[in-house]
C-alpha cells in the first residue's frame, strides 16, 4: 500500500538547545536505513534542525515545553517530517516564512530558519495556532 510507511519514528524531545543535536542523531540514524546519500542527509539534518531550533527559541522563547517529532519512511522512498510544538503559536504563519524576518531581534537572529526548510524539503507546509502551537511538515523524496 502506498500510503502505509514502512518505517516509522516517534520522539519526543525537551525543548532545550542540547536537544537539537539529540535530534539531528536519531534523524541520521532512522534516515540511514533507506541508504540516502551524504547531501540528502545532511539536508534533512538541517531541515530538522532549523525546525527544533525555532520551537526552543520561539515557540517556547527558552521556556519549559515538549518538541514532538514524527518521522516516516515510505516505499517510494519518501520522507516525511513532522515537529510540532504547543507553544506560544505564529501570528501570521506567511510573514514568518518571509526571508530575514524574525521576532527575535534581540539575539541577533537570522531569521532564515523556514528558508532554510523550504530549501531542504521537496514540500513544506505550516499550520500555527496562536496559544495552541504549531506544525512543521515536511516532505523529501530521496534519489
Amino acid at each position: 500500500m502506498k500510503n502505509k510507511p514502512v518505517n516509522e519514528m516517534k520522539l519526543y524531545i525537551s525543548a532545550i538547545p542540547e536537544n537539537e543535536a539529540l535530534a539531528r542523531a536519531c534523524i541520521s540514524r532512522f534516515v540511514s536505513a533507506a541508504d540516502p546519500t551524504v547531501a540528502e542527509l545532511a539536508d534533512i539534518r538541517c531541515a530538522l534542525s532549523e525546525a527544533v531550533t525555532n520551537c526552543v527559541v520561539h515557540a517556547y522563547k527558552n521556556t519549559e515545553g515538549e518538541i514532538y517529532i514524527n518521522a516516516r519512511l515510505y516505499g517510494d522512498r519518501r520522507l516525511t517530517l513532522t515537529v510540532a510544538d504547543k507553544g506560544c503559536g505564529i501570528p501570521d504563519v506567511a510573514l514568518a516564512m518571509t526571508p530575514l524576518y524574525t521576532t527575535d531581534k534581540e539575539n541577533e537572529r537570522s531569521g532564515m530558519g523556514f528558508a532554510i526548510m523550504q530549501s531542504f524539503s521537496d514540500k513544506i507546509r505550516v499550520r500555527s495556532k496562536l496559544g495552541a502551537g504549531t506544525k512543521v511538515f515536511m516532505e523529501k523524496y530521496l534519489r
